[in-house]
């Protein structure tokens, strides 16, 4: 199966000692990268509802960006990355074979980069999905990637022998995904906390379930969509009460 989760906005970018790809889509990212170039603070800013330091850092980022990069100033996206979802990926503690694994079966989308592996080098940049950054396909990133993402994993679980994606990304991203050029079963995981009153979606918590969902995948090499019931990290559950075909649904009591 393949697995896929959202990119963070907080980047760590600490120096890594691992062999890194090129992205599929590096062309697109080079294109939006001008793009956003061009923006003033202002419109930046007004872009991704900015502070205007924030504002300011991405507009350095956006104009340091470069077509060919030096190594030097690239990541891996999956240790680059470090947002809540990444808290419970822990990628920098998966073993090698792990990571190999990952980088066959585990996919980032990116506003910017659209499809990313692992392993895949990138340059720091922060642009969310939903920024409606005009292009000349659109008003929006939704309008710029149109089915491309789609076909992308559908050629990647072909490759796999798959059919099955597990979506534990945000709905930010995987609205990106456009359904209709999707050929895949999408399993989308539901993690809820209980505070004695009925289970709740915590958005907090949900994030960091998803990335410790996507590494259970991972280091259970799962193939099997029945498996993903067996998750019980963090001290979570499946509860058949609660779950659709393919929609699990996980709950523990809320964390003190």
């Amino acid at each position: 199966m393949l697995v896929v989760i959202s990119p963070a906005k907080r980047l760590d970018w600490a120096e890594r000692d691992v062999e890194m790809t090129q992205p599929a889509m590096a062309q697109d990212a080079n294109r939006l990268a001008r793009t956003a170039r061009n923006l003033t603070l202002g419109g930046l800013r007004d872009l991704m509802d900015l502070s205007d330091d924030l504002a300011r850092l991405n507009r350095d980022r956006f104009r340091a960006f470069e077509d060919a990069p030096a190594p030097a100033a690239t990541r891996p996206a999956v240790l680059a990355f470090a947002g809540d979802t990444y808290q419970g990926l822990e990628a920098s503690s998966l073993e090698p074979e792990e990571l190999a694994w990952a980088q066959d079966h585990l996919r980032i989308l990116s506003g910017l980069y659209g499809l990313l592996r692992p392993l895949d080098a990138i340059q720091p940049y922060r642009l969310e999905m939903g920024s409606r950054l005009r292009t000349r396909r659109g008003g929006s990133l939704y309008d710029y990637w149109r089915d491309q993402l789609s076909k992308a994993l559908n050629a990647q679980a072909e490759a796999l022998g798959t059919d099955v994606l597990v979506n534990c990304a945000s709905q930010e991203y995987f609205g990106a995904v456009a359904p209709k050029a999707l050929r895949l079963r999408v399993i989308s995981p539901v993690f809820m906390e209980d505070k004695g009153s009925g289970p709740k979606i915590v958005s907090f918590f949900a994030k960091k379930a998803r990335g410790a969902m996507a590494r259970h995948v991972i280091q259970n090499r799962l193939e099997d969509p029945a498996a993903l019931r067996d998750f019980d990290s963090g001290g979570y559950a499946y509860r058949p009460d609660l779950s659709e075909p393919d929609r699990p649904a996980f709950v523990r009591p809320y964390p003190d």
